[in-house]
C-alpha cells in the first residue's frame, strides 16, 4: 500500500462524476491563466522599465544643459519627458485597465470553471499527471511532503 507520504494528496482527488474531458478543460484553462499571469508580469516589467527610462531623462536634460545644448534639452524635457506611451495613457493606466478589464475577469472565469467542473480542486490535471508519472515507493517520487 505504501507509506502515508506515498499516497495521493486527498485535496487533489478527482470529485466523483467528473469526466476526463472536464478535468482536462479545467487544467487547460488553469494553464491559460498561468500564461496570462506571466503576461501580466511582463506588463509590470514594461511599466517599470518605461518609468525608469523616463526618470533617466532628468540626467539627459541636465547633461545637455551643462554642455550648452539648451535647445535639445528643451525638446527632451518638453516633448519626451512624461509623454504618454499610448494615446492618453501612461503605463500605470495600461496596467490598471488590464487588471480591471481582463486579468480579474480571467481569474473569475477560471475559478467558476474549476468550481463547477472539478469541485474547486486546483491543479487536479497536474496532480493526476504526477500520480501517473511518479514511481511509487521511490524517494523523491512521494505524493506529498
Amino acid at each position: 500500500m505504501g507509506t502515508q507520504a506515498d499516497r495521493q494528496i486527498p485535496v487533489h482527488t478527482r470529485p466523483e462524476g467528473v469526466t476526463d474531458d472536464e478535468v482536462k478543460a479545467a487544467g487547460v484553462l488553469s494553464n491559460a491563466l498561468e500564461t496570462v499571469e506571466r503576461a501580466r508580469g511582463a506588463l509590470y516589467d514594461f511599466h517599470q522599465l518605461i518609468g525608469h527610462a523616463d526618470l533617466m531623462l532628468d540626467e539627459v536634460v541636465e547633461l545637455l544643459r551643462s554642455s550648452g545644448n539648451d535647445e535639445l534639452a528643451d525638446q527632451i524635457e518638453g516633448e519626451l519627458m512624461g509623454r504618454n506611451v499610448v494615446e492618453g495613457r501612461w503605463t500605470f493606466q495600461l496596467v490598471e485597465e488590464f487588471d480591471e478589464n481582463y486579468w480579474s475577469f480571467f481569474r473569475e472565469c477560471e475559478q467558476v470553471v474549476r468550481d463547477k467542473l472539478a469541485g474547486g480542486v486546483s491543479h487536479l490535471f497536474e496532480a493526476e499527471m504526477k500520480e501517473r508519472r511518479r514511481t511509487h515507493g521511490l524517494r523523491h517520487h512521494e505524493a506529498r511532503p
